[in-house]
């Protein structure tokens, strides 16, 4: 009888093994379970004052709350799918969250500032533009580094993965 290394007593690297401890940890987990209800109470509370309107809205305040029950709803989907993941992601979530927020950064930043520059004055709008700019750099930033940390993790994988053959 030959005796074979199984797979979950191989020797993993420890940089590999922490990395990998902490996509799937409680508390990683956890932070997902709270993006999941906000995103998903948000929705529902903007959908449930939406339906008991007594009067129709104006057209500007359903879309309005169209885009943010849209908003709501896809960050509860995208908790949702990370948390039905049972193996480590590879820091995809980061990435994949990294987008969501940079695209709603963006939504949100173009949408205040074209109300700013309809309603108010002039320093209004380039205040609400800049805070916007601001924003949509803080979500890129943190794109980058979500892509440079999946890249990281997908190097050390493919490295154990040749280690091993």
């Amino acid at each position: 009888m030959s005796e074979q290394t199984p797979a979950a007593q191989r020797d993993v690297p420890k940089e590999l093994e922490r990395a990998l401890a902490a996509e799937i940890s409680l508390g990683s987990r956890m932070r997902h379970v709270a993006v999941g209800l906000a995103g998903g109470c948000a929705a529902a509370l903007i959908a449930v004052l939406w339906a008991t309107e007594p009067y129709p809205l104006p057209a500007r305040t359903r879309a309005a709350f169209a885009g943010l029950i849209a908003i709501g709803s896809a960050w509860a989907a995208f908790a949702g799918w990370t948390l039905s993941r049972r193996r480590p992601l590879f820091a995809r979530d980061r990435v994949l969250g990294a987008w969501l927020a940079l695209a709603v950064t963006v939504l949100t930043g173009v949408a205040g500032t074209a109300l700013a520059a309809a309603r108010g004055t002039t320093a209004g709008a380039l205040a609400t533009g800049l805070a916007g700019v601001a924003l949509v750099a803080a979500a890129g930033l943190v794109l980058v580094r979500a892509r440079a940390r999946r890249r990281e993790l997908v190097r050390l994988r493919d490295e154990l993965r040749q280690d091993t053959t």
